[in-house]
Order: structure tokens, then sequence, then C-alpha cells
């Protein structure tokens, strides 16, 4: 078996062109998002010519009070949208892993999943169409909703994936120690489903920092985020301060996803 497998890689990297159409891929992925990242160091506002080394667009960035503003916005709205979402993915992980099995089990957790699978634009139309229904004024607090929604099964699949990996032997040696269902869980469980509580929570984080699709759709006046404020600045007119607004976006998008996958690596090795 193993022999088959060997020879179905080799196979794979001999493939006429698979190299030559992988290293355009990662071309046309990662080369336009290094020359945002250079340009955003460069001294005039040219995006094609270099000026020289200069962190002024950075500065300018750091002191538009319309980006303060958003940034703000974005803050508030991802950690209470994680915050929120991961509540909600733990509770529905220890049901759906912990709890009875129960008819419709499957499709409860198509339900959790349905936001993954269906286009981001569906959910917007849908948030939105939700919201002008019960007569909800747009705002701040829409956005939070809909991002929290929108965020649950991004928490929920790691949680859950470490809760399967628990054996639940763990929970009845705890009730031969007479610990009831909260002290089981506080001091068996949690501990060990905190790094991919951890995970959860930064990848619903980053999810709803960096959302614009359902964001420009259920947003309200006065209620705009950093993804919305940069839209609007290169609708006015390019610059390398959208470029230094875009490489701090793409670095914190990089470090939590990055410190995600490592947290989660790390409670599978526990």
């Amino acid at each position: 078996m193993s022999g088959r497998e060997s020879s179905s890689q080799k196979s794979l990297r001999r493939y006429p062109g698979f190299r030559a159409v992988a290293l355009m891929c990662l071309f046309l992925l990662y080369v336009p998002i290094l020359v945002v990242a250079i340009y955003s160091f460069n001294d005039i506002r040219s995006i094609t010519t270099w000026g020289g080394f200069s962190l002024k667009w950075y500065a300018k960035a750091f002191s538009n009070p319309q980006i303060q503003s958003a940034t703000w916005n974005s803050l508030v709205i991802a950690v209470s949208a994680a915050t929120i979402a991961t509540c909600v993915a733990t509770a529905a992980a220890m049901g759906m892993t912990r709890g009875r099995r129960f008819r419709g089990q499957g499709g409860v957790f198509a339900v959790i999943s349905i936001p993954l699978m269906i286009p981001e634009i569906v959910t917007a139309v849908a948030s939105l169409a939700f919201f002008l229904a019960i007569g909800f004024t747009l705002g701040l607090h829409t956005i939070l909703i809909a991002h929290t929604v929108f965020c649950i099964p991004f928490a929920y699949l790691p949680i859950a994936a470490r809760m399967q990996g628990i054996e639940k032997a763990f929970d009845e040696a705890a009730k031969d120690l007479y610990a009831g269902r909260w002290r089981a869980f506080r001091y068996v469980l949690l501990p060990m489903m905190t790094p991919a509580i951890i995970s959860g929570y930064m990848l619903a984080f980053i999810i709803s920092l960096d959302d614009f699709i359902i964001t420009s759709l259920v947003a309200g006046p006065g209620s705009t985020t950093l993804p919305l404020a940069i839209y609007g600045l290169v609708r006015v007119g390019f610059s390398p301060e959208i470029n230094a607004i875009s490489t701090l976006l793409l670095l914190v998008s990089m470090i939590f996803v990055s410190a995600s996958y490592l947290v989660s690596r790390i409670g599978r090795s526990n």
C-alpha cells in the first residue's frame, strides 16, 4: 500500500506542467500582496516608482481620525462577536459531543455549518432582509449580531474536534470522584478544551475583523469598520496610506491565524 502511495506521489510531482501551474498560482496569489507591503514604505505617493524608504504613510494612517474610529469599531465588534460566538460554540460542542444522541443530530450539525458552505453574499442579504423585516435600525449592533452568527461555525469546529478527541473515561472518572457536571467540566474538561477554545476564539476574531461583505450590507450611518474605511479611501483615490493600513491588517491576520494553528496543534498533541 505504501509503495502505491509513493508511486502516486511521484507521478503527481512529475506530472507535466504541475510545477509551472503551482508556481504561477503562488505568484498570482502572493506577489500582489508583497508589492502592497513593499510600497507601503515608499517615500513618494507613486505605487510604481520607488522613492526611498519612509514610515510617513504609517504615521499618516495612525493619525487619521476616520481610520482611528473605524479601527476602534472593528476591534469592539470583533472582540464582542468572537466572545459570544465562542461561548455559544462551546455550549453547542458540549451538547453535540457529550449529550445524549437524538434524532436529527446530523441535521443540527449541518445547520451550524451552513455559514461555511453558502456564499457570504447570501448570508449578508439574508441578514439585511431579517433586520429590515423586524424593524431593526442598522448600526453597530446589527453588525455585531450578523458577525456573531457568521463566526459561530468557525469557533465550533476546532472545539468540537477537540471534544471528540477527549475520551469519555475522563467524565466517568470525575463522576466516580463525586464531581457534579459543573465541577467535572471546570476541573477536567475545560483545561483540556482550553487550547481549542482559544484557537476557535482567534479564528472567530480574525474572521470578524476582516469581514467586508456582510458588514457593508448591515452597517448603518456612523458604523464604519476598518475594511469599509479602506474601501472608502480606495474609491476616493489610491494612496500609499491604503497600502500601510492593508499591510498592518494583513500582519494582524497572519499572526492570529498562525497562533490559532499553533495553539490547536499544541492542544492535539496534549
